[in-house]
């Protein structure tokens, strides 16, 4: 079951019917609850004790969305009867979030095995071009000249340099297979008959859409003031080739554009730009990459940027009324620093 496409236990339900082929059994037949009729399926598949009965496994992909259906009833009876030395049943749920097991009411938690198997992408950036190739390939198609064409024009992509840059960004940003599928789909939505084959452009625009996300709404609700702050990480980010960096060092570059351009922007005392600073933490926008200890003043504290080069400028480009001098701060060169 996928949680993207059952919706709710009702469609789950006709979906469990669908696969086991009980739709002869089930008929007109009308049930009290959910629970009885998830119970007479599995009842329907029975042929005899627990050792000659027919094993089902039940496989919920996106598992974090079966979570919000109401009451949790399919998750409960899932759990409940693969807990009890009925039908053999196998359930294993599939998702991203590690978060999952707070989202479970309290009864569907004592019914799970808490079992859990941690799965992290270990491939390299060659291996993900292959899978970019692999997933966006037409293996086998009924037209097999348009075949060739498009397999070849996959090719040619993931050999242009442009593509390569944009994907590289995006394997750095995550891992996650789902944005690479969430990107692919993007673009070959924009496929037509009069637009056969995906381009270049395609991609771009698919990356642009998939990147305009909260963070770089967020951008657009910031101070001058917080801009700023964010721009001069962008550079430190850029000096130090993305290595961590501290409040200081951010101070540091702030008061470097303001002794340059002091007429452009007020030169705000400590207390307040650290305010600032910490409004940035709280939007998740910079993350600690540890935690605050009383030994470390909070100065020294490391940090991460948490947005790219490519979503601070375009957020720049969207935000209302920002001063001349902090747009053109932020498209300067490492020479101008």
């Amino acid at each position: 079951l996928s949680g993207l496409l059952q919706t709710n236990d009702k469609v789950a339900l006709k979906e469990i019917t669908r696969q086991l082929h009980l739709e002869n059994v089930v008929g007109d037949k009308v049930f009290g609850s959910f629970a009885e009729n998830l119970a007479f399926l599995l009842e329907a598949l029975k042929k005899g004790d627990r050792t000659s009965s027919c094993p089902v496994l039940f496989i919920l992909d996106e598992f974090d969305l079966f979570v919000h259906h109401k009451n949790q009833a399919l998750l409960y009876n899932l759990f409940d009867i693969s807990q009890s030395a009925q039908t053999p049943v196998t359930v294993i749920g599939l998702t991203c979030r590690q978060d999952i097991l707070e989202l479970l009411e309290k009864r569907v938690k004592s019914r799970f095995s808490h079992r859990q198997i941690y799965l992290m992408n270990s491939f390299d950036f060659k291996q993900y071009l292959r899978i970019f190739k692999e997933q966006l390939s037409l293996p086998e198609f009924p037209d097999e000249s348009f075949a060739q064409k498009w397999n070849n024009n996959v090719q040619h992509l993931s050999e242009d340099k442009t593509v390569q840059d944009m994907l590289r960004s995006l394997f750095h940003y995550t891992k996650d297979l789902r944005s690479l599928h969430l990107l692919l789909m993007l673009a070959v939505c924009n496929v037509t008959a009069h637009h056969p084959l995906v381009t270049a452009s395609d991609l771009h625009e698919a990356n642009k859409q998939y990147r305009t996300d909260s963070k770089a709404n967020i951008v657009h609700g910031l101070s001058v003031l917080e801009i700023c702050l964010v721009i001069a990480m962008k550079h430190l980010n850029d000096v130090y080739e993305g290595e961590p960096f501290n409040f200081q060092m951010v101070y540091n570059e702030f008061q470097k554009f303001i002794q340059r351009k002091a007429h452009c922007m007020y030169n705000f005392e400590k207390p307040v730009v650290m305010k600032a600073f910490e409004h940035l933490l709280q939007l998740e926008l910079v993350k600690p990459l540890e935690r605050p200890s009383v030994r470390i003043q909070r100065e020294y504290l490391l940090m991460k940027l948490l947005l790219d080069n490519n979503q601070i400028m375009d957020a720049l480009q969207a935000y209302p009324n920002c001063p001349t001098d902090v747009k053109q701060w932020a498209a300067s060169s490492l020479s101008w620093l």
